[in-house]
């Protein structure tokens, strides 16, 4: 199973070592990244396998939403299935 991160904030030196860093502390395997910056907004979508054993989504965002509180942006994830399905035109 897989979930979307995103990630937001102004720029600054760290961000995607500290949301990686988070994510790899959790088990999430990053599949694919794709990262922005527009006028010093930092915007991020990573893409990450989740464990096979599964994990507890609701504790999982709130422990990545803490680590972005640490670095100053707002981290979200998502199951992909809920990503897609809202992100679709």
């Amino acid at each position: 199973m897989h979930a979307i991160i995103t990630t937001t904030g102004k720029d600054r030196v760290g961000i995607i070592a500290g949301v990686a860093g988070a994510a790899a502390e959790r088990g999430l395997n990053i599949v694919d990244v794709s990262q922005t910056l527009m006028d010093n907004f930092f915007t991020m979508i990573m893409r990450v396998a989740l464990p096979e054993g599964g994990v507890n989504m609701g504790e999982l965002s709130q422990q990545l939403s803490a680590a972005g509180n640490e670095l100053g942006v707002v981290v979200r994830i998502q199951s992909e299935n809920l990503f897609t399905a809202m992100n679709e035109i």
